[in-house]
């Protein structure tokens, strides 16, 4: 089913070329991009609101998934929908809707309902999808339409998402589409926004609910908000920032009667590229058989060093398996083999399985070249790792783990790896990390 675009020519350009030119003078190609959970985009005109729109979309790092949850304005179909299939098409081509991710959150949600009228003529989803296919043509999209309901039903629908995004290991930002106060003077408007602002950055669902009752905010996506923050925070949200915030009276000149704009970033926990990498390294090879290709190397990723991959399930060890000098090409590929090694081939633990992944953490340590020492006395538990060898056989202990606070501790438990007896002459390295989370 393909749901066609109905505002295309009157909320923004129905030419692919002069649609593209317009996006391009109203996103910043230089911004620095930020690991996001989700964001509130504005879906006004774009003579209003792509300023807005364009600047908070150029500050994420995409993912093949957006989530995009709009208030109903029409009042067709069901109260509380969702689209699992099909397709959404724009003058920019289109966009697949990601059926795998759609049907778990149909199955997972007691609220969602299956509803294509509802989204036929609602201009509130599609207006977001031309600023995304413009910085990245494949994304996929799981469109959700909210309307009349309670309070404690969005926040329900937005823990359902974060339950279904949690099953499938999905990458995904969740866009919630919103405009601010509508038709007021520019000066309430503002006063009213930057309350509902002032809760959103405060990720308290609760009190946004009751700013926009008690103030009367027009703000006609409030309910994606409110799902958007009970997802982002089962998801791990950290904090909030203000993009950029504007009225189309910054626009018209008119500032009698205005509607506000604000784009608002949702963060996580930012991992590393490094643990990136070996997180889909296990997660890529346990499911289809395969590593990864990392698209892009950091500069990080470039170099030649040992590497060692720890897996982690409810704080206690699952794997861990690594090189103290570099075998590979580059940190890259070390990473790549030993995380499958970690994953699959610690002798310890039988090999993790997809319904585990949910549960994991990971870490990768990057080891400077090892050098001998003469003494225990050159040692520091804390910040050295050590080598101990006697002959062919060495064991190795990374360093700064928790319950290890002696340099005899970390010596023993070398010799015990190595199978070297305690009164057997031994030679000793060490040699520090960087240590990736």
């Amino acid at each position: 089913m393909i749901r066609n675009p109905v505002v295309s020519g009157q909320f923004y350009p129905g030419s692919p070329s002069q649609l593209k030119a317009m996006i391009e003078g109203m996103v910043d190609e230089k911004a620095v991009k930020e690991e996001v959970i989700g964001l509130v985009s504005p879906h006004a005109g774009y003579i209003y609101s792509g300023p807005v729109a364009g600047a908070v979309i150029s500050k994420i790092k995409f993912k093949d998934t957006f989530i995009i949850i709009g208030p109903n304005h029409t009042g067709r179909g069901r109260p509380l929908s969702i689209m699992t299939q099909g397709a959404w098409k724009t003058p920019l081509g289109e966009v697949e809707i990601d059926s795998e991710l759609g049907k778990q959150i149909l199955a997972t949600s007691s609220h969602l309902e299956e509803d294509y009228v509802a989204h036929q003529y609602e201009h509130s989803i599609e207006v977001q999808l031309p600023f995304l296919q413009y910085f990245k043509k494949d994304i996929r999209l799981v469109p959700i339409m909210l309307t009349y309901s309670s309070g404690a039903t969005y926040k329900e629908v937005g823990k359902e998402l974060a339950k279904a995004i949690k099953d499938l290991s999905k990458e995904v930002v969740i866009i919630a589409s919103s405009d601010m106060t509508h038709y007021e003077p520019q000066e309430s408007a503002q006063r009213k926004d930057n309350k509902a602002i002032e809760a959103i950055l405060d990720l308290n669902e609760d009190e946004l609910l009751k700013r926009v009752d008690e103030l009367n905010i027009s703000m006609c996506g409030y309910a994606p908000v409110v799902s958007l923050i009970s997802a982002a925070k089962e998801l791990g949200a950290t904090g909030a920032k203000l993009v950029r915030y504007q009225t189309s009276g910054d626009t018209t000149g008119d500032y009698s009667s205005v509607v506000g704009y604000a784009g608002i970033i949702i963060k996580g926990i930012e991992m590393s590229p490094l643990v990136r990498l070996a997180k889909e390294t296990v997660e890529t090879h346990v499911k289809e058989g395969k590593p990864p290709k990392p698209e892009e190397l950091t500069p990080e990723m470039k170099k030649k060093a040992g590497v060692f991959v720890s897996i982690h399930k409810f704080g206690g060890l699952r794997g861990c398996i690594g090189t103290f000098e570099p075998t590979k090409k580059n940190v890259a590929e070390e990473i790549i083999n030993n995380a499958i090694s970690s994953a699959t081939r610690d002798p310890r633990f039988s090999p993790i399985a997809p319904s585990e992944f949910n549960d994991l953490s990971y870490s990768v340590d990057v080891l400077t070249t090892p050098e001998p020492i003469d003494s225990q006395g050159q040692l520091d538990p804390k910040k050295y790792g050590v080598i101990v060898e006697a002959g062919f056989r060495r064991g190795l202990l990374l360093p700064d783990l928790e319950g290890v606070d002696t340099v005899d501790h970390q010596i023993d438990i070398c010799r015990q790896k190595a199978g070297i007896a305690p009164d057997e002459p031994i030679k000793l390295y060490r040699f520090e990390v960087k240590r990736y989370k």
